[in-house]
């Protein structure tokens, strides 16, 4: 399929495809940082969906994860099964693992993927809290260099995260350091997660699906994907019908969308943003790179998102709570695997 991607004064046209969002460009190494806060707010108030370029990792170190992850996904099923995540959701996910629309999927999503979070020793008093823990790694005889690469993708991704949050910061009226406290971004629940949809055609009609409608959990994301289209959005998700967009992929940017706690601390003002993946019989890979705050991190409504006529709409909820319960609701029960012997 022909792509025409251009990005005109800040805002990313696809003329080529009919039924695609038109998203705003956010250019982390842009001088104008009031440029940026107000493209990034509209973004947010419209879409809750935009590409940040010029981000600084480089072209060639993102085609090596790709690389490395699809070497990854190319191993048998019992390789791969014996990295099956654990209670700390590190390691793998088989396909059908997760399911995130179950109103409208007959069964999970069909795509397979592998989570990496922060390092953590399991003699440290941390590795005792929910999603810290050693993460599991597979044996560097059968895939030399992987971790290394893997870890270097993660330290370059959260620093990206961070000069996206200061942005978010400023948008909603914040100082630009705010999510940078050691209770937010200083301790993050930082997840990177491959991603590989093997390719069976999606039909919503009958409730197949690469990855289910929902929104993400946490502050932003993250996503580098590949060439082949896949990844839709719904702006509205009280509509009805609810209309639905495509993304079109952008070399070298990363998709940067809103999570639900962004969500909550904002009062709704800016929202996170329905989105799913249909596939059209082409495998498909993205890497997601997740980022929420410390375990610790109170969620509430923030003073600058609040009014006597606007009072706040959700209880204060601690990150390492809400984020246990959503992985809870979407994740097949780990007892109901068997794992291969080793």
């Amino acid at each position: 399929m022909e792509r025409s991607n251009k990005i005109n004064d800040g805002e990313v046209v696809v003329p080529a495809i009919s039924n695609v969002s038109v998203l705003n460009c956010i250019d982390l190494s842009c001088s104008d940082i009031q440029k940026s806060v107000s493209l990034l707010k509209q973004a947010c108030l419209d879409s809750g969906f935009f590409y940040v370029i010029n981000h600084g990792i480089t072209q060639e170190f993102i085609d090596e994860v790709f690389e490395q992850s699809r070497r990854f996904f190319d191993l048998p099923i019992d390789d791969k099964m014996r990295l099956l995540r654990n209670e700390k959701n590190r390691g793998y996910t088989p396909v059908l693992d997760e399911l995130l629309d179950p109103k409208n999927q007959v069964n999970g999503d069909y795509k397979e993927g592998y989570y990496i979070g922060v390092e953590v020793s399991e003699d440290d008093p941390a590795s005792q809290k929910p999603f810290y823990g050693p993460n599991l790694w597979p044996s560097t005889d059968l895939l030399p260099g992987w971790r290394e690469t893997m870890e270097k993708y993660h330290r370059e991704a959260l620093e990206v995260a961070k000069a996206v949050a200061k942005i978010i910061a400023l948008a909603l009226d914040l100082d630009s350091d705010f999510f940078d406290k050691p209770e937010m971004l200083g301790e993050p629940i930082a997840t990177l997660r491959l991603l590989h949809y093997e390719g069976r055609v999606s039909n919503p009609d009958r409730g197949i699906y690469g990855a289910g409608a929902h929104s993400d959990y946490g502050l932003i994301t993250l996503l580098a994907t590949d060439d082949n289209l896949g990844l839709q959005i719904c702006k509205d998700k009280d509509a009805k019908p609810q209309i639905w967009e495509y993304v079109a992929p952008l070399k070298g940017a990363f998709i940067v969308n809103l999570g639900d706690m962004l969500e909550r601390w904002s009062n709704c003002i800016f929202r996170s943003t329905l989105h799913r993946v249909l596939c059209n019989g082409q495998e498909r890979y993205s890497i997601a790179f997740f980022v929420e705050p410390s375990h610790e991190c109170v969620v509430e409504c923030l003073p600058s998102c609040k009014s006597e006529t606007n009072p706040p709409k959700f209880p204060p909820v601690t990150c390492g709570t809400y984020l246990s319960q959503r992985y809870k609701d979407t994740h097949t029960d780990l007892s109901s695997y068997q794992k291969p012997k080793t």
